[in-house]
C-alpha cells in the first residue's frame, strides 16, 4: 500500500517522445561540432597550406623531404622536383614528398 506511487497523465509531446528525442541527440550533435573544430578543420587547413607551398616551389628554394633529405631545388616539373643534396649530386623526388620549405641561407654546405 505504501509502495505504490501515484500515476499521472503524460502530456501529448511526452507520450510521443518528441521532447526526449531532441535532448538525447543534442550531446551527439555537440560532439560532432567539437570534433570538427578540433580535428577536421585544422587538418584541412594544414593540407591547404601544404598544397600552396608545393605550388609555390621554385628553383633555388631550400627544402626538406619526407625522407629527411635536405637540399636546394634545381628543377621543378609538374609533379616532380630535382633537388641538389650535395654539390654534383641531384635527386628526383615527387612534389608531394616535400614537407618543409626552409628559410633562404639555411643550407650553406651545398
Amino acid at each position: 500500500m505504501f509502495f505504490i506511487s501515484n500515476a499521472y497523465a503524460q502530456s501529448p509531446t511526452e507520450a510521443l517522445g518528441l521532447g526526449g528525442n531532441l535532448t538525447s541527440f543534442l550531446p551527439l550533435v555537440l560532439m560532432f561540432v567539437v570534433m570538427y573544430f578540433l580535428m577536421i578543420r585544422p587538418q584541412q587547413k594544414r593540407a591547404k597550406e601544404q598544397r600552396a607551398m608545393m605550388d609555390a616551389l621554385a628553383k633555388g628554394d631550400e627544402v626538406v623531404t619526407a625522407g629527411g633529405l635536405l637540399g636546394r631545388v634545381v628543377k621543378v616539373v609538374d609533379t616532380y622536383v630535382t633537388i641538389e643534396v650535395a654539390s654534383g649530386t641531384e635527386v628526383l623526388v615527387q612534389k608531394s614528398s616535400i614537407t618543409t620549405l626552409l628559410p633562404k641561407g639555411t643550407l650553406k654546405a651545398l
